[in-house]
């Protein structure tokens, strides 16, 4: 074998480890990313798959929040005023969370059609409105809300 042979094979091997590392990672970071989703995605994208992590946004829809007996287990509905979503959630509640206000959830979409939050992300004051949100219900048409919140 040549010098110039064995240097193209070490580079040819090099590049080959550098893409398997890079292609491991990546695969790693897949499973870890969580995408946000407004209940129309969730309605109407049936590859989003049953107990895969995500974040759902909205506003909670009046009258719907609900807290059981034991004053952990809050149910409410998450919507973008076309879609609703139903949300159990075990755990304490933001002092910010209030029904009409816009809200992130981070969990998971059940076999039911329900969602299992892990945590509810309403971090702050009570004119804000989380991007992500703000965006879904300005697509949907039915939110004119203000540009900047």
């Amino acid at each position: 074998m040549t010098r110039k042979r064995r240097r193209l094979t070490v580079v040819l091997l090099g590049g080959l480890a550098l893409a398997t590392a890079a292609a491991l990672v990546l695969a790693a970071f897949e499973d870890n990313i969580v995408f946000f989703h407004s209940p129309s995605d969730i309605a109407t994208k049936k590859e989003l798959g049953i107990d895969r992590r995500l974040r759902l946004g909205g506003l909670v829809k009046p009258e719907s929040w609900k807290k059981a007996q034991d004053g952990l287990t809050h149910n409410f509905a998450i919507t973008d005023l076309s879609h609703e979503v139903p949300v159990v959630y075990k755990g304490i509640i933001p002092d910010l969370f209030r029904e009409g206000q816009g809200v992130v959830v981070e969990g998971r979409l059940q076999s039911n059609g329900s969602f299992r939050a892990d945590e509810v992300l309403a971090k702050h004051d009570e004119n804000y409105m989380p991007p992500e949100v703000a965006e879904a219900l300005r697509k949907s048409g039915k939110w004119k809300g203000g540009a900047d919140q």
